[in-house]
């Protein structure tokens, strides 16, 4: 079954890959080893990089204040294209885009992720409903030092208008459909099977 062949409309609150862009927020070596669980965040952060790659999803890296917080952690950055620096929290000045409406594209659905949470994340998120873009903040694959603080930003994105959900979930929705080659892409990055 193809997308074309389906007999009824699709909700536009699922991520479909022909709208979306990902967005990795300043995962960045001198921030990640206090981040708990940072191993955890940068394997659902590969896992969406490498999906974007079979979808061939526009991908975006930044880094804040790189000369002090250094560069973006290796095993990400190899899968990234060069990131943008920046210096103001909210990364959504760096990006560049705009207004939604001002999009030449459709990919006005943005996949946010990266650390802290209640910072960069957060304000880029707030700053990005703002402009007009459709936030979705994988809550696996944001962090912050402290648990309060995760919880709290992912709270307050949510109350704004972001939609959380996870990793495994946006990829699925990513795929749309079992059967085709990108599928079985997908299902081997998340059971981990080559």
């Amino acid at each position: 079954m193809t997308e074309s062949a389906r007999s009824f409309p699709r909700s536009i609150d699922l991520l479909s890959h022909q709208e979306c862009q990902l967005v990795v927020v300043d995962v960045q070596e001198k921030l990640l080893p206090v981040i708990p669980q940072g191993d955890q965040l940068v394997k659902r952060i590969q896992q969406l990089i490498q999906a974007a790659r079979v979808f061939e999803i526009p991908m975006s890296c930044t880094e804040q204040y790189p000369k002090g917080l250094g560069p973006t952690v290796p095993e990400l950055a190899e899968l990234l294209p060069a990131p943008k620096e920046k210096l103001y929290f909210s990364a959504s000045e760096c990006l560049g885009w705009g207004a939604a409406a001002n999009m030449v594209d459709s990919r006005t659905k943005i996949v946010l992720t990266g650390i802290e949470a209640h910072i960069c994340v957060q304000q880029t998120a707030l700053d990005l409903l703002a402009l007009g873009y459709r936030v979705t903040i994988p809550a696996d694959a944001v962090a912050s030092r402290n648990q309060l603080d995760w919880e709290i930003a992912l709270k307050r994105m949510e109350n704004s208008g972001a939609s959380i959900t996870t990793t495994e979930s946006i990829l699925f929705e990513w795929c749309d459909v079992a059967g085709t080659g990108e599928f079985k892409q997908i299902s081997r990055l998340v059971t981990g099977k080559s």
